[in-house]
């Protein structure tokens, strides 16, 4: 029997430990938290649970060296420190993160060894790769070229889950992530022209979409999309654009965080300061008095504007003592959304994803291509975000264990080999991609 270890027993974990688990394999579950697993995991004859802390560099050779397939769910800067025990010790590794340079650095090696490291096998990255990539290789075989694709995902509360504040947003992870991910820039090509988007426009450069059984969706771009072009094999595509989909009201709000310097993490003093002083001090107020209007007025906001609500629902208007001394904004921002903005056990989070293509082929026709994900979580169950995130990495290990994978080094489910199992099986759990072909090009989105 296949031994699995799977590091890290966080808020995606549970769907890959039950999948490995009624599977048979043996799997070891270390973390330093298993307080969200442990109740299931022990109705497992094959399960076993470990508390493990990745400081514990002995421990990590250990657990390497007893197991067959490694599983990182550990935030992502920890997966290059798993991946070299894992080539050390001859062992594949399996991940839902980026690859980061210092992941990419340890391709050569790995594949001296004989070992895959796969990455990116969650829902972003991960579902979006292999879906898309299973379209764009179509349309190759064909003999056609990817003219335009836009490739846009988010994970949101359903509907019925999403009125109850001005973001319009819950966290069925944490946000502190999200957050600081906010203060990044973007690039993407679109109709031939490369566009910058500095950090200080990234929730101004805003597009709707309309997307079937849900209301309209605002888009903005996603760090890099141009590292795409090469990744997914298309130097013919005149438009890249990666995006971020958010319910109408996000942006508007975090756009007046950033210009606020709400989001960032550079430390400061805030000694007896409470949350209005601490606005009136970024606004360059004298008094608290009527700040709500000195507020909507430096930022060129209506008072009710959405923006102004959810600055207000964070807390930073109260007379409430901030109790910091040398702090953030960014970690006072998360605190406060993590305090108000978690996913209740009785709610739905949902998944979206929607890729737009425009195909050319040798015979002079052209078509519109979209392909569609929607997927729900289960009120006191598995959240969409757990699934989605956690199950295509948890079909990899299946696929590991079973031989099916013959790559070695460091790999993205960019190849036939990886994505179309995942995919399949990934249909067969409910978690399918809505495809439609022959769409007028001229309904193209963000024209």
């Amino acid at each position: 029997m296949k031994k699995v270890c799977i590091l890290g027993a966080g808020m995606v974990s549970m769907p890959i430990i039950r999948y490995l688990l009624q599977k048979d394999y043996e799997v070891c579950v270390a973390s330093n938290d298993l307080l969200k697993v442990e109740k299931e995991v022990k109705k497992y004859s094959n399960g076993k649970l470990l508390l493990f802390d990745i400081q514990d560099q002995e421990g990590l050779s250990f657990l390497v060296q007893e197991n067959d397939i490694i599983v990182s769910l550990l935030p992502y800067a920890y997966h290059p420190v798993v991946a070299k025990q894992c080539i050390q010790h001859g062992k594949h590794m399996v991940t839902a993160s980026y690859i980061k340079p210092e992941m990419q650095a340890l391709d050569a090696e790995a594949k001296k060894k004989g070992i895959a490291i796969l990455n990116e096998l969650g829902l972003d990255p991960g579902i979006d790769h292999m879906s898309a990539m299973r379209i764009i290789d179509a349309i190759h075989a064909k003999g056609g070229k990817v003219e335009e694709f836009y490739s846009l995902c988010g994970a949101l509360p359903a509907p019925e889950s999403s009125n109850d504040n001005p973001f319009r947003y819950k966290f069925s992870w944490s946000p502190k992530g999200v957050v600081l991910a906010g203060n990044n820039e973007a690039v993407y090509k679109k109709q031939g022209k490369v566009v910058h988007i500095p950090t200080e426009n990234l929730f101004k450069d805003v597009f709707t979409i309309d997307f079937p059984e849900l209301e309209s969706l605002e888009v903005y771009p996603n760090r890099d999309s141009l590292s795409y072009i090469d990744i997914y094999g298309i130097p013919e595509a005149k438009t890249m654009f990666r995006g971020t989909l958010r319910y109408k009201g996000w942006c508007e709000s975090l756009d007046a965080l950033k210009r606020l310097g709400l989001t960032l993490p550079e430390e400061e003093d805030l000694t007896g300061l409470t949350y209005a002083q601490y606005i009136a001090r970024k606004i360059n107020a004298d008094t608290t008095t009527d700040l709500k209007n000195k507020l909507a007025s430096y930022l060129q906001l209506d008072e009710h504007a959405v923006a102004i609500q959810a600055i207000e629902y964070l807390g930073y208007l109260s007379e409430q003592p901030m109790n910091r001394t040398i702090d953030s904004a960014y970690e006072i921002t998360s605190d406060a959304m993590i305090e108000r903005m978690m996913q209740q056990a009785h709610e739905r989070d949902m998944s979206v994803m929607q890729h737009n293509f425009i195909a050319s082929y040798p015979d002079g026709n052209r078509e519109m291509i979209v392909s569609r994900l929607l997927d729900f979580g289960i009120p006191g169950g598995d959240t969409s975000i757990a699934k989605t995130v956690a199950l295509p990495a948890a079909i990899a290990v299946d696929m590991l264990a079973q031989h099916k994978i013959t790559v070695s080094g460091v790999h993205r489910p960019v190849i036939p080999e990886i994505y179309n199992t995942i995919l399949d099986r990934l249909s067969t759990l409910g978690i399918r991609m809505e495809e439609q072909y022959g769409l007028d090009v001229n309904r193209m989105i963000n024209r």
